[in-house]
């Protein structure tokens, strides 16, 4: 097991990362010290890891809530949030009763919006079991909700109290939903760690195939350079945003197709080659790097082309970008692998390029 520090004085938190954390009860006994928990699944993890969680925690005396949740980003709303706190009012659950979030990364934003706001905040933990939701959206503190006019436009910063990241979880992964977590991997060596992109450009076959020391470092790289950067802008004021690489054009997609067509990892994968290519046009990347993200990507069976949405309605929907600024989209760019920008200065017409390009009919 390795254990990482997020960095934010008094409200720092550790990150383990290993395999077979669930049965290591001391490393969440800690963080319940009244002996009772809600535990916030869905119905395709509670089969596999809630009953050896509530058997776990039992044990040791603690008393658990469970709340099970249907699964899909097209159930991350306002209605399924309020499944979680209709749970945790018919329980009497109190302000020191901590929710658990046992699942990926809709499980883990719609826990700990409702432990932000519940009672006006109640402890929260993770447990992520998608590669994912081990990456990067157990980390960092950011919650929320989809809205059908945009995807995670509403939400708070609330930080989790520990996060335990069990590899062993991802045996039971689809192919599809292992690709999607590379997809966030891949991000990390873009943005800020060419080192980190070399070693995915040698390993990323092992990684499809599970290999357990691989992907152990894999994510715990990813988690090192999300703990800095998380340390150093909580709030996304600055450097943090550097973490949406693709994500502006990625949350289109999503939005226009409808939530839960495209898995999250692979609406970024399209949106990262159309940033690349964005850079490429501006004249800051190299073809021959924007040839390389494209061949990682390749690999590693992730989408390269988005849906045919249209430049009208991808505007449309990239309008509605948490990164909005004076009403110009402001867009993660590379000047190079393993340095990520921030621009809000983009020629509309280059934007078209881009958009035309890169979509089903370009």
């Amino acid at each position: 097991m390795q254990t990482l520090t997020v960095g934010l004085a008094e409200r720092s938190y550790p990150i383990y990362i290993g395999s077979d954390l669930l049965e290591c009860a001391e490393l969440l006994l800690p963080h319940l010290p009244r002996k009772r928990a809600a535990v916030v699944t869905n119905t395709t993890v509670a089969p596999l890891y809630l009953e050896p969680l509530h058997a776990m925690l039992q044990a040791h005396g603690v008393d658990i809530i469970s709340i099970i949740l249907p699964d899909g980003e097209q159930y991350k709303n306002a209605e399924t949030l309020g499944l979680i706190y209709d749970a945790l009012l018919s329980h009497r659950s109190e302000r020191n009763t901590p929710l658990i979030a046992l699942g990926g990364g809709v499980i883990g934003d719609m826990t700990g919006y409702a432990a932000a706001t519940y009672l006006r905040g109640v402890p929260f933990i993770q447990i992520p079991t998608t590669l994912l939701a081990q990456v990067d959206s157990s980390v960092g503190g950011k919650t929320g909700i989809n809205h059908p006019l945009g995807k995670n436009m509403i939400g708070a910063f609330y930080q989790p109290q520990v996060v335990l990241a069990d590899i062993s979880t991802l045996n039971t992964l689809t192919d599809q939903e292992l690709r999607a977590g590379i997809a966030e991997v891949i991000k990390y060596g873009l943005i800020r760690d060419l080192s980190f992109f070399e070693w995915l450009e040698q390993n990323i076959e092992k990684l499809l195939m599970r290999d357990a020391d691989s992907l152990q470092y894999a994510i715990t790289r990813s988690c090192e350079n999300k703990a800095e950067v998380v340390a150093a802008d909580e709030l996304e004021n600055g450097e943090r945003a550097l973490l949406n690489l693709g994500h502006t054009f990625g949350h289109a997609i999503e939005t226009g197709m409808g939530y839960g067509a495209w898995l999250h990892g692979e609406a970024v994968a399209a949106g990262t080659i159309m940033a690349a290519d964005l850079s490429c046009r501006l004249g800051w990347l190299s073809k021959e790097d924007a040839g390389r993200i494209q061949n990682l990507l390749q690999r590693a069976n992730l989408p390269i082309v988005a849906p045919d949405l249209g430049v009208e309605k991808y505007l449309k929907l990239m309008g509605l970008d948490k990164k909005v600024v004076g009403g110009k989209i402001r867009f993660v760019l590379l000047k190079s692998i393993g340095n990520a920008v921030i621009s809000g200065d983009v020629e509309p017409e280059l934007l078209r390029q881009t958009l035309e390009a890169n979509s089903a009919h370009g």
